[in-house]
């Protein structure tokens, strides 16, 4: 061999990676390949660590050197608010063929849109988990946000390797508005929300006492009201209670399904609710409610108002009489929310059972219709509509910028053989529900399980001119009550783009949803989880994105 070739050879075994010392790249240790960074897709808990928001997978190949990871830095996208966020923790779980190791491996206590979190961890060959932990504060700010863009791990003796998630979620933090169990109340159900003009927000919704049972059953109309926003809520309040009447027990006298309407030209606020007395506890008053007008007999439809920011109730005012035809067996409001026209008349959305010689999809002699209950002087005197389509119930309704109204209607005819729905049905009334019309994105724009849902509309400036948006909130999916999501159209609801969607919890809940603007950049939206209630805010930004000036 000549000088020359081994002087080669020496610097060939002194440049090697066998000759690095340990801080250098060690390209003979093991080799880490990321497998996927999964996230869920759910909100985040107020005063709790919420684990096990990601996790982030990986594998070692087998090599003569363990690595070691270091450094953990996630990158969150530019608009992520932290306010509210108190700590993000990573947990190191171990791998499938080695060590069942959980430890922590860190925590940031000051994130921001690159958080760094340091530690030391030894990694052999197999497959390794890190499970990410977001605490919140105890009363988090609910406009904090965030979105996480990538996640990096660094790694003393191996390349930093960077992994992205598969899909896009905006983190934010929910209130439970109202818990299980809280103030001796079985489960809350059935939310309605509206905003009044000095920006309060009213919460209305079923205090079930003993169950999660629709009527008939002990249940009364709860209240609950804000003045920050939503970002605390005064102590709630009863404010519709038939107590014993005719003698009978609290449970042969329940009301519920609330609707709640704000009267922008007079400031009073009405709710509207479902009572009826003397059926027995076994039967639910959707099928024990007959013909008639009496409460014995029938469904009363109920009204309460207040004249002072939601402060004080009046007695119950029954409007049965004046709306109901007595042959059918049961008539009420919404439930959710009702609106004020622009010329000053009051909407309730509504629905009447009617037995019109014609089997129900269950093989009942009925057909249901959802309609509209409305009053021209300000609630002095109410006055129905027709049913807009057959089979159809819990109906929400919305102004259009002509002038029109539109009914969003759950469909319990619409279903295929495969147990779907095809969608949520659409009608508009020029006339005040005398006559109805088939919107063209009738049963196919907006998919549903067959629940309730919210629809609601606003005037926003959308590339510097004002235009009306109409916003839709409802479980996500044909066959699951899951997935609650907002959405958005700007073009009177014939479409709703996969761009102007936000999905806000992907568990399965009761899912029956309630919106109210809550400033003209925000939208509040109060919605069932199980036997609880959810109030989250979302800057319109999140949906409309550039369309909008951003908070």
């Amino acid at each position: 061999m000549t000088i020359l070739n081994t002087l080669l050879l020496f610097l060939l075994l002194l440049t090697s990676p066998q000759c690095k010392k340990d801080g250098d790249m060690v390209t003979n240790a093991a080799s880490v390949n990321p497998a996927e960074l999964k996230q869920t897709h759910l909100p985040l808990n107020a005063g709790v660590e919420n684990t096990g928001v990601m996790e982030l997978q990986f594998t070692v190949t087998p090599e003569k050197r363990p690595v070691i990871l270091n450094q953990i830095e996630i990158s969150f996208s530019d608009d992520s608010r932290f306010s509210g966020v108190a700590s993000i923790s990573v947990k190191y779980i171990g791998a499938i063929n080695g060590s069942d190791t959980s430890a922590l491996f860190g925590t940031s206590k000051n994130p921001g849109q690159k958080t760094k979190i340091s530690g030391t961890r030894e990694l052999g060959t197999g497959i390794h988990f890190l499970k990410f932990d977001f605490g919140m504060n105890v009363n988090p700010d609910l406009l904090t946000r965030f979105q996480v863009e990538k996640v990096k791990l660094s790694f003393k003796n191996h390349d930093a390797i960077e992994v992205s998630p598969s899909g896009k979620f905006i983190f934010r933090p929910k209130m439970v508005l109202r818990a299980a169990g809280q103030d001796k109340t079985d489960t809350y159900r059935i939310p309605g929300l509206v905003t009044t003009s000095k920006g309060t927000l009213i919460a209305v919704y079923d205090n079930r006492y003993n169950n999660s049972k629709d009527l008939q059953e002990d249940i009364d109309i709860g209240m609950s009201r804000s003045t920050d926003g939503g970002q605390t809520w005064q102590p709630m309040k009863v404010i519709m209670d038939m107590g014993e009447y005719g003698g009978r027990s609290q449970r042969l006298n329940g009301i519920g399904d609330p609707c709640v309407l704000y009267d922008d030209k007079t400031n009073a606020i009405w709710v509207a609710a479902l009572w009826m007395s003397g059926s027995a506890p076994d039967k639910m008053l959707w099928w024990a409610s007959k013909p008639g007008m009496n409460p014995e007999e029938t469904g009363q439809f109920i009204l309460t108002k207040s004249t002072d920011d939601g402060l004080t109730w009046s007695q119950p005012i029954n409007i049965t009489e004046q709306i109901k035809t007595p042959a059918w067996q049961l008539l009420l409001q919404g439930p959710g929310r009702g609106i004020t026209m622009t010329d000053g008349t009051l909407v309730f959305p509504a629905q009447f059972k009617a037995d019109l010689g014609t089997k129900a999809l269950d093989g009942g002699q009925f057909t249901c219709h959802s309609t509209i209950v409305y009053s021209k002087d300000q609630g002095n005197t109410w006055q129905i509509g027709t049913g807009a389509k057959s089979n159809t119930t819990e109906a929400q309704v919305v102004e259009l910028a002509d002038g029109s109204l539109m009914l969003n209607m759950r469909d319990d005819r619409n279903r295929t053989d495969k147990g779907e729905t095809n969608g949520r049905a659409v009608a508009i009334t020029t006339d005040l529900g005398k006559t109805w019309t088939t919107h063209k994105s009738s049963n196919s724009a907006l998919q549903e399980p067959n629940c309730m849902a919210s629809i609601i509309s606003a005037n926003l400036e959308i590339n510097g001119k004002m235009q009306q948006v109409l916003f839709f909130s409802n479980p996500d999916s044909k066959t699951e009550r899951s997935h609650m999501t907002i959405k958005a159209s700007l073009d009177g609801g014939l479409t709703w783009p996969q761009t102007y969607q936000v999905e806000l919890n992907s568990e399965s809940g009761y899912g029956y949803s309630c919106m109210s603007m809550v400033d003209d950049k925000t939208i509040g939206i109060l919605y069932e989880g199980v036997k609880e209630l959810y109030f989250q805010k979302i800057p319109i930004s999140d949906l409309l994105g550039n369309l909008i000036k951003k908070q």
